[in-house]
């Protein structure tokens, strides 16, 4: 088909949901709160809805006085009935898939349900949102062209009691219609291929010679993908391989400490980044704009927002407000009311929000990666901001890295302990370590206070990991995959002492 006719009938799209965009950017909290007492009432009839009463809630105050904030481990049973083939729980429509998910904070696996409705109204409505995004601020796009290169973490779906559990990604390709197959590579077959590392070579062997005008998955993964394609073809970059690719989709895990590399290997000025914020729990913000590092919060999604500012985050004094309370530049826990059934849920995720006119974001980290033993309140956002720059100064390229606390034992004070894995070390690692944290520093005044003279943090210790560390790391655990995460920052030595051991 061509061009002219393809964007035209994507522009036909774009505007009528351009119209509903503007629509929620013009009245946000008028939209959340439509959105909440839609959600309310439909499921004021589920076993939830009448142990709280939903029929007689009439305001955001009684809802947030009413029904208490919860956490996955709080709900567990009722997922567990639900996935047994019980109805009617927490959402009145039939639940059929659960999204298997372990996070990076749990060895315990999550199952959280995926309803038609947060299918629909959620995931695969923002896919196409992302879409026209992007289109509406690039015109001149040949992205329908060709072929979308999409990596997920996908493995086989699994029946029990009438219900499906497997990747989010899994239950996306198993409900996406038909001809969607035909504008992504690799094939399904592929896709759903059980072992990583076989499926690896599988898909560099199908793509390389597709006509790829995008890429999409999460930065860590994507680049081990392209790597091994650059290493099968042996070619100077990407776009001699792919001469029509204009952009790559990317979400999971901070792309800071990857930028350099994606540069090397896509050498164009105009080639485009596009980064997107979803979980299993559901799909939440998009950038909006060519060049930006800010995310747009969608707020129609069939998702409800709430916010727990981190300065009260598990204390006695935590309070949580909706997104009408909300302020520049602090770090923020999210909580969520879906269409799927989650009810102020928590979903361990921290951001900043860098404009609220319209609502747009920064993801932070994790609630519970950071390491604040001592007071210094080290975020992942310090930490990649740091490393970056690190890595720039010494020209050097980061594979993965984990850090954790170094207990005060008598008199001794405490530290930080890195392990970073290079995928090109630095001339002098001494120097690395003195830039890293004099960076820290730079970019957190919490932790200088706390090195300053050595008062209660001595130097880091930082250790340098033999190559494939991490990888095996995610082996041991079952975690090596598209959607799984090696976690950044912890409070505790669990992460650290077994990656010591391994290295």
């Amino acid at each position: 088909m061509p061009i002219p006719i393809v964007n035209s009938i994507a522009t036909w799209f774009l505007k009528k949901r351009i119209h509903q965009i503007d629509l929620f950017l013009k009245y946000p909290i008028d939209v959340q709160e439509e959105l909440l007492k839609g959600l309310i009432f439909k499921a004021r009839f589920t076993e939830i809805g009448n142990q709280y009463d939903f029929s007689s809630i009439k305001t955001y105050q009684d809802f947030a006085e009413r029904i208490p904030v919860t956490t996955y481990e709080e709900n567990d049973s009722l997922y567990q009935r639900a996935r047994k083939g019980e109805s009617n729980i927490f959402w009145p429509s039939p639940i059929k898939w659960f999204a298997k998910s372990s996070g990076t904070t749990s060895t315990k696996s999550k199952f959280l349900p995926v309803s038609n409705e947060s299918l629909e109204d959620c995931h695969f409505a923002a896919s196409k949102d992302l879409l026209c995004l992007y289109l509406n601020n690039n015109p001149d796009s040949e992205l329908f062209l060709g072929k979308s290169l999409r990596l997920g973490g996908s493995k086989e779906l699994y029946e029990q009691n009438g219900t499906v559990f497997g990747d989010l990604s899994a239950i996306l390709i198993d409900n996406m219609p038909f001809w969607a197959e035909f504008s992504s590579t690799p094939s399904n077959e592929v896709t759903l291929m059980s072992d990583w590392e076989f499926k690896m070579q599988a898909i560099v062997d199908e793509t390389i010679n597709e006509n790829v005008t995008s890429l999409v998955g999460v930065p860590s993964w994507v680049l081990v993908l392209l790597n091994n394609v650059m290493e099968t073809t042996q070619k100077k970059n990407l776009f001699e391989v792919w001469p029509n690719l204009e952009a790559y989709f990317h979400g999971g895990v901070s792309f800071d400490p990857y930028v350099e590399q994606y540069k090397k290997l896509l050498p164009k000025n105009n080639f485009r980044y596009y980064e997107t914020y979803n979980a299993s729990e559901g799909f939440f913000a998009i950038q909006d704009r060519n060049n930006s590092k800010e995310l747009l919060l969608m707020l129609d999604y069939g998702i409800f927002y709430e916010f727990i500012p981190m300065k009260t985050y598990g204390t006695s004094e935590e309070k949580v407000i909706p997104l009408s309370e909300v302020a520049l530049g602090k770090n923020y826990a999210i909580v969520i009311t879906t269409n799927a059934g989650l009810w102020r849920y928590k979903i361990g995720d921290t951001v900043r929000f860098t404009s609220i006119n319209p609502f747009r974001i920064k993801v932070t980290g994790r609630t519970k990666h950071h390491i604040n033993v001592f007071g210094e309140e080290l975020i992942i956002e310090n930490a990649e901001a740091a490393l970056r720059k690190a890595s720039k100064l010494t020209h050097s390229e980061i594979v993965d890295y984990t850090a954790g606390p170094i207990f005060m034992d008598g008199k001794e004070k405490g530290a930080h302990e890195w392990i970073i894995e290079f995928k090109k070390a630095p001339d002098n690692t001494e120097t690395f370590k003195q830039l890293l944290d004099a960076l820290l520093q730079e970019v957190n005044s919490d932790y200088e206070a706390k090195r300053y003279n050595n008062t209660t943090l001595n130097f880091p210790i930082i250790h340098i990991a033999r190559k494939d560390l991490f990888n095996e790391w995610l082996k041991k655990h079952d975690k090596l995959g598209g959607q799984h995460k090696v976690p950044r920052l912890s409070n505790t030595r669990e992460f650290i002492e077994e990656l010591l051991e391994l290295n």
